[in-house]
């Protein structure tokens, strides 16, 4: 299928899998639904979340990717999480559609409602109902980072909750550390940019 994919047009999730890499969006109930317009703050956020998780989990065998990979959480959904993590010598599909679930996944909050429902309420339950041990929530406009863990009656239980500090304490995860301060540090200084840019053009 090509890069001109119809969004209206029913699919099923191995053409929803198979669409070009430069074809953005989800697979929900049939179709490709529009993903979150992407921002340099949120890919910032992402790729600072990325690089954190990657260092910690290949001394822990494990693998990490950030949002290309897909994945059928079930028959009628098909997700790309912001990041996802296989430890202890889990390995995913390396190409191609993966059915098996990450022992953890992350996503960044954008600043549209719409993409904020659909991260604290869809996702939510079908990561859950697909099986992923700890699902993490970055959300830069609140400052806050969330992680949930799946109990023994298949529903995430909020697990962590922080806004600042280093973050130590995500469940299963060893010495995994989240200096939330050095990512809003890093956050403010872009965002300190923009707003020197904008004075000096009048804006």
């Amino acid at each position: 299928m090509g890069s001109g994919a119809n969004p209206r047009r029913p699919m099923t999730i191995e053409e929803w899998a198979a669409l070009d890499e430069d074809v953005e969006g989800e697979f929900v109930d049939g179709y490709l639904e529009e993903e979150e317009m992407p921002s340099f703050l949120h890919g910032l956020v992402n790729g600072w979340l990325v690089e954190n998780l990657r260092r910690w989990a290949r001394r822990r065998g494990g693998f990490v990717a950030s949002s290309d990979a897909k994945y059928a959480v079930s028959s009628t959904r098909g997700r790309k999480p912001d990041a996802a993590v296989y430890l202890d010598g889990r390995k995913p599909t390396a190409e191609g559609l993966i059915h098996d679930p990450p022992d953890l996944v992350f996503e960044v909050v954008s600043h549209n409602p719409r993409d904020a429902r659909r991260d604290r309420i869809h996702k939510l339950q079908e990561y859950a109902a697909f099986g992923i041990k700890l699902y993490g929530i970055i959300d830069p406009a609140l400052r806050s980072l969330e992680v949930f863990e799946l109990g023994a009656d298949g529903r995430y239980v909020r697990a962590v909750g922080a806004s600042e500090g280093c973050v130590s304490n995500i469940p299963g995860c060893g010495v995994l550390l989240l200096d939330l301060d050095e990512l809003w540090r890093e956050v403010d200084d872009l965002l300190a940019a923009e707003r020197d840019s904008t004075v000096g053009t009048g804006g």
